[in-house]
């Protein structure tokens, strides 16, 4: 048996905070305690986490891991590498890969590869089309965590747009639907539009015009609309708008069957950032304004928000470089989603007891995953030692994603993710990821 004993540290767990110890064995908590480890004399590894905050590991519910078919542009290995460097054990891919991930028999092949390549646990979506009900219905709840529903095109082809096979996923999923909710009609209009006016000249600053804040709305109340009407399990990813959030309710995670998530760069950026970065932080749904930044800011502490992701797509530099046009959308950011949401919490946009709450147990709690998400005895031994008094600048020497660069770069951090542990092994310390460990995949108690 490994054992291995956190001591020292300043645990942040369910809404407390406390200096105390974290005895780990094997894979697993075995104790968790305040003060210091008191049962007589200790036979395994010590670490003593004097100074530093002890939380459990980021789980991250919407990445892009780019595996199969886009590959030159990032991996499960590099993706997952650079995860666990930014304190996120556990996260779930998207389907718009190359083949897209609509079958299960093609999902498959992505839990065998990152059984194979991911240093942190995973699940995978199954990607919802005009045409394939019959496997939606025949998931395994325990084992696939959602069901991805394009209700605006995004990048890929996974648009769905037939009113019946809409209608038909949101009554017929047998997991949580998670959709990506712009309009389509009224973005193709804005566009038109901006071409009729600045043809090929349309700068990023632009995008949030063009990606509306009404299309946003439009789409995630009609989203609203069906899952009441059919008790669908929906979660709307990357809420961009103060006006979306009023289509949700306060009341105990628990309860609800309709939630939302906020990604980090909606809560750090604004349309003011468009001038300095440009295709950067180009988005779908884009940047919005300051005054909606500032609502889902609120919404944070208010009840309003569910759960914090990242919605991490990299992008190759030269792709981003490109004119806005022909310039995708979506960026990286795992790696830093951690220590940018606690630079938030030192500013006083949240506490750290709300970072926790919103980027660890909500998702576990909402996806139902099995024995993760929260500092228990008997959980999976996934957390994240942070230095919170350890200034570092984000610059291409750290950063680890594959495509190389981060709308972070040149922003110094106070925070600074010292170790991550998947599974009671040591996955990342002190700025080097151990490349024999491997996550698990996820189950979910359905």
């Amino acid at each position: 048996m490994s054992r291995l004993l956190i001591h020292n540290g300043t645990i942040v767990n369910e809404n407390e905070r406390y200096k105390g110890y974290i005895l780990i064995e094997n894979e697993r908590i075995a104790e968790i305690g305040p003060g210091n480890y008191s049962s007589g004399s200790f036979d395994g590894t010590v670490i003593d986490a004097a100074g530093l905050l002890v939380l459990p590991g980021v789980i991250d519910d919407q990445v892009h891991f780019r595996e199969p078919g886009l590959t030159y542009k990032a991996d499960i290995g590099s993706e997952s590498a650079a995860a666990v460097a930014g304190g996120v054990t556990s996260f779930m891919d998207m389907p718009n890969v190359k083949p897209p991930s609509v079958s299960r028999a093609l999902l498959e092949q992505r839990f065998e590869r990152a059984a194979q390549a991911s240093a942190a646990n995973y699940s995978f979506y199954l990607g919802a089309t005009n045409d394939n009900l019959d496997e939606i219905r025949r998931i395994d709840p325990k084992r696939i965590c959602g069901v991805k529903l394009f209700m605006g095109s995004s990048t890929g082809n996974m648009l769905v747009d037939d009113e019946k096979a809409l209608a038909a996923i949101f009554a017929e999923s047998p997991v949580l639907v998670a959709t990506h909710c712009e309009d389509e009609a009224t973005i193709r209009n804005n566009m038109e539009l901006f071409r009729a006016k600045y043809g090929d000249h349309i700068t990023a600053s632009m995008h949030p015009l063009i990606r509306s804040a009404e299309a946003c709305y439009r789409s995630t109340s009609k989203a609203v609309g069906l899952a009441q009407r059919y008790g669908t399990d929906l979660h709307v990813l990357h809420l961009s708008t103060a006006r979306e959030l009023t289509l949700f309710e306060k009341k105990p995670l628990a309860e609800k069957k309709i939630t939302n998530e906020i990604c980090v760069h909606h809560l750090w950026f604004c349309d003011a950032d468009y001038a300095a970065k440009g295709n950067w932080i180009k988005w779908n749904p884009a940047v919005k304004s300051a005054e909606d930044r500032q609502a889902l800011r609120e919404g944070i502490s208010d009840g309003l928000v569910d759960m914090i992701a990242t919605d991490h797509a990299p992008h190759l530099r030269e792709e981003k470089e490109r004119p806005y046009l022909n310039a995708p959308s979506g960026g990286p950011l795992i790696q830093h989603s951690l220590t940018a949401m606690l630079e938030l919490a030192k500013q006083g946009v949240c506490t750290v007891e709300q970072v926790v709450e919103k980027m660890c147990h909500a998702p576990a709690v909402r996806f139902r995953i099995h024995e993760r998400g929260f500092l228990r005895p008997g959980f999976f031994a996934d957390l994240v030692l942070v230095d919170p008094n350890a200034p570092w600048t984000v610059a291409p020497e750290n950063i680890l994603y594959k495509c190389g660069w981060s709308p972070f770069e040149g922003t110094t951090f106070s925070h600074r993710v010292v170790r991550t542990l998947v599974n009671g092994k040591i996955a990342y310390e002190n700025g080097r990821v151990d490349p024999t460990v491997r996550g698990r995949e996820l189950a979910f108690d359905r």
